[in-house]
């Protein structure tokens, strides 16, 4: 049984982007799975920098020691790495860490 998921963030929704940080931040608070990652990426890097709810539960995220990643290439194109940066998210090329990852077992979810 898979009990590691890459959970993506990738939706400018800003409710279906709460509900996937909300489920990270619970699965990691609770103990729900082994490990717990939090990706985001396309729109959604954007909607961080703008959805103070996003930015409190990111900061409860990381406050259980979760890393969380945005994708470089986007963020680059969109001139936001360096804003993004400042929340305490790596900015990094994404592709192959996430397909190493689910290659580890990890299973993606999507929001």
């Amino acid at each position: 049984m898979a009990d590691k998921v890459i959970t993506i963030i990738g939706t400018a929704e800003p409710g279906k982007a709460r509900t996937g940080v909300m489920y990270a931040l619970n699965a990691r608070k609770h103990g729900w799975l082994k490990d717990v990652k939090l990706f985001f990426f396309g729109p959604a890097e954007e909607l961080l920098l703008q959805d103070q709810e996003l930015q409190q539960f990111l900061r409860e995220y990381q406050t259980l020691e979760g890393i969380v990643v945005a994708c470089k290439f986007i963020a680059d194109r969109d001139s936001i790495s360096e804003q993004v940066a400042t929340l305490g998210v790596q900015v990094e090329y994404v592709g192959a860490m996430i397909s190493d990852l689910i290659k580890d077992g990890y299973i993606p979810l999507v929001w």
